[in-house]
């Protein structure tokens, strides 16, 4: 766990800027872009030329390297405004920390600098439609030929896909292997035989495309393969999710500071036998518990970011404690913001129903928040050693009873 949250002078910049974007350019056309499952262009090139994909990009590459909590601010305050668009905006920099983290140098000065200026954007390709959760599972195939690989497979539910320029796709390069099987390899739009298949039809955050992206035999050079040699892929994958993963949680806080906000502005303006309905002692308990868990999901996430910021050793735990407890606190703030609509919160008229459908995705992809809880629970027993001192307290015939009892139901 970090110490201190520092934000730095940059980071509050980013994020003021992010605001401001978000209020003229996100907020005003998000059910517009909502309604017609439309990429919301004029806002990522507003992003663009503000510098905000410069964010996750290290400098010598053409970024800021702001670092996980300034990506976090800025992700927040995007998200805020529309969900949808704060996923488009973070995809980018799900699908380019493969390259960063382990990218060769050729690679990093080919790619990144062209991420950062937001003339290319990226998407993540590791789920299959028989392995989401299981990312050790995959079946696309990478075969090498000569100084190229073929790809042959489809990936599921790739995110930014058709508007995304650069693909890191996870795929299978030797299977005789179980700890080298995997690795990444970029492909790039336009790359024969490459193509965008079914247009996903989705509950929420319908302003970005997620689709299938088939390979039939495609060929890319052995130069995409990230990093220096084969079989690093799973490990990439798993380092860009740690550092993810508190993006998405930072998704999940803007989408239910979002909802609470609208759910306090109506609740002050609907009234009912005569008063406003915020004054009512239930309504009040309802958005007290929703500021509450807004604000500690947030603080949650900012330690998460800033043990990345810090170098923290391992990361993963409390990287998926923030993603899990976030977007679960987004699902159930959004799911109050409606009740406290009522009727209208069941509307498409209002905005609210929006975010009530934008929030469960948060609790699915980039790992199921079943999933993290496993994650969680496995690496509270891998530091059982350390509470080792705590034996002492545990009585000798209280130990003893409850392993008989345990031999016996067995």
């Amino acid at each position: 766990m970090p110490h201190d949250i520092r934000f730095s002078e940059q980071a509050l910049e980013l994020q003021e800027t992010a605001r401001q974007i978000a209020e003229k350019y996100v907020r005003p056309v998000a059910a517009k872009y909502d309604r017609a499952q439309e990429y919301n262009r004029e806002a990522a090139q507003a992003v663009a030329e503000a510098g905000l994909f410069k964010v996750f990009i290290p400098e010598e590459y053409g970024g800021y390297g702001a670092g996980s909590l300034a990506l976090c601010l800025v992700t927040e305050e995007l998200a805020k405004a529309d969900s949808g668009f704060g996923v488009a905006y973070a995809v980018n920099a799900l699908g380019s920390t493969p390259i960063v983290v382990g990218g060769t140098e050729e690679q990093k000065k080919r790619w990144l600098p062209a991420v950062a200026s937001g003339k290319k954007f990226c998407a993540f390709c590791l789920s299959e439609k028989n392995a989401g959760s299981d990312a050790g599972g995959l079946a696309v195939t990478a075969e090498r030929d000569g100084n190229d690989y073929v790809i042959r497979g489809e990936k599921k539910w790739t995110t930014n896909g058709g508007v995304a320029d650069l693909y890191t796709v996870f795929c299978v390069t030797d299977d005789s292997s179980k700890s080298r099987r995997i690795s990444a390899i970029v492909v790039e739009k336009g790359t024969e035989g490459f193509s965008i298949a079914k247009v996903e039809d989705k509950m929420g955050i319908r302003c970005v495309p997620v689709v299938e992206t088939h390979y039939d035999s495609v060929r890319v050079p052995a130069s995409n393969l990230i990093g220096e040699r084969e079989g690093m892929g799973f490990k990439h994958a798993m380092m860009t999710l740690d550092r993810a993963r508190p993006c998405v949680a930072a998704q999940a806080v803007g989408a239910a500071q979002g909802a609470l906000d609208l759910a306090v502005v109506y609740s002050n303006r609907r009234r009912q036998f005569g008063q406003p309905i915020s004054s009512f002692q239930m309504v009040q308990k309802m958005l007290a518990d929703m500021a509450m868990q807004t604000e500690a999901s947030r603080w949650l996430v900012y330690a998460s970011a800033a043990a990345i910021n810090e170098g923290v050793k391992n990361v993963t735990k409390i990287a998926a404690m923030g993603k899990c407890f976030a977007t679960d606190v987004a699902m159930h703030v959004a799911t109050d913001a409606v009740q406290i609509f009522g009727g209208y919160g069941f509307m498409e008229d209002y905005p609210i129903a929006k975010f009530f459908r934008d929030a469960k995705i948060l609790q699915i992809y980039e790992g199921t928040n079943q999933i993290q809880r496993m994650v969680v629970a496995r690496n509270l027993i891998k530091e059982a050693a350390a509470l080792a001192h705590l034996e002492a307290y545990i009585p000798q015939e209280e130990q003893q009873t409850y392993a008989d009892q345990k031999v016996e139901t067995l």
